[in-house]
């Protein structure tokens, strides 16, 4: 498929680098002002393609998959219990945790180790409300992506790339359950 073929929204905000997002399932070009969008989507027209033909697997997958149903209390009870079972496991502590709704992400850890989780992750499969929270906690020791971080996830998650994606497919339906 050509560039021109791709459906695409380009934001200029005031960053030093340009940067490729999927967040949504749409491509979205964000740029530094005053950055031509061409060069871009060529340099890395394979990995986009790639992320395309993935989205729409996953866009597939994702019409047999429904919605968990839990009350706030059965979600915050399986929340914490996964946090104390991942702070035995990894040997690490979070300061706190807390609840709300994020546009972009499952979870996160700010530096000073409180652990903020989305609250749409309620309408997640346990096994995966389990798997970000491990995610999220081996950031404790490793704060990257690296070879280093996925390996020690791999330890403990055997099936960790299946449900990376599973957590993509589930990231698309609830999007659309929810807006």
């Amino acid at each position: 498929m050509e560039q021109h073929d791709l459906r695409y929204r380009i934001s200029y905000r005031d960053i030093k680098y340009p940067r490729l997002e999927f967040t949504t399932g749409e491509l979205l070009l964000v740029l530094p002002f005053g950055h031509k969008h061409e060069m871009l989507l060529e340099k890395h027209n394979g990995w986009i393609w790639e992320r395309v033909n993935f989205i729409g697997e996953c866009l597939q997958e994702a019409a047999g998959k429904k919605l968990f149903e839990r009350t706030n209390k059965e979600f915050k009870d399986i929340v914490y219990s996964s946090v104390k079972k991942a702070s035995k496991e990894l040997d690490v502590k979070v300061r706190g945790v807390y609840f709300r709704k994020m546009r972009t992400k499952w979870a996160s850890l700010s530096s000073k180790k409180n652990l903020t989780i989305n609250r749409v992750m309620m309408y997640l499969p346990l096994h995966l409300i389990k798997y970000v929270i491990l995610h999220e906690m081996t950031h404790l020791i490793e704060k990257r992506h690296n070879d280093r971080f996925w390996g020690m996830l791999l330890e403990r998650c055997k099936r960790y790339r299946e449900m990376e994606k599973e957590m993509f497919i589930y990231w698309v339906i609830i999007n659309r359950h929810t807006h």
